[in-house]
Parts: C-alpha cells; sequence; structure tokens
C-alpha cells in the first residue's frame, strides 16, 4: 500500500502535468485564436477524472476508519 507522501507525490505530479496541458492549451487560445483540438480536453478530462477518483478513495478510506472508531 502507498504510503501518504508517496500519494502526495503522485497527486502533485498529476496536477503539474495537467497544469503543463492547460497552460498550453490557454497559449494556443491566446496566441493563435484557436480552440484546443478535442482529443486535447478529453484527456484533461480524464486526467481530472483519474485525479477526482485518486482524492475520493482517500476521502472514501478516511470515512470507513472514522465510523469505525465510533
Amino acid at each position: 500500500m502507498s504510503t501518504a507522501s508517496e500519494k502526495r507525490e503522485e497527486v502533485k505530479a498529476k496536477l503539474q502535468g495537467l497544469r503543463k496541458a492547460l497552460r498550453v492549451m490557454h497559449a494556443g487560445v491566446l496566441e493563435e485564436t484557436v480552440l484546443p483540438e478535442p482529443g486535447d480536453v478529453r484527456a484533461a478530462m480524464a486526467q481530472l477524472e483519474a485525479l477526482l477518483e485518486l482524492l475520493e478513495s482517500k476521502s472514501a478510506r478516511k470515512s470507513k476508519s472514522k465510523e469505525s472508531a465510533k
């Protein structure tokens, strides 16, 4: 099982990659006045979904441990 610091690093890496992709899309919109490719937008959304699932699984485990402690 992953440690908290490993999870934190995983989340950090995913956020950095997503941020970079969104900056590239944003620059294209501003500088070239073109919309990003639909596939690029879908990929960014998939990264957000994966990050959300990772974070939700962590919250679900915390909720279960709090319930069992009661």
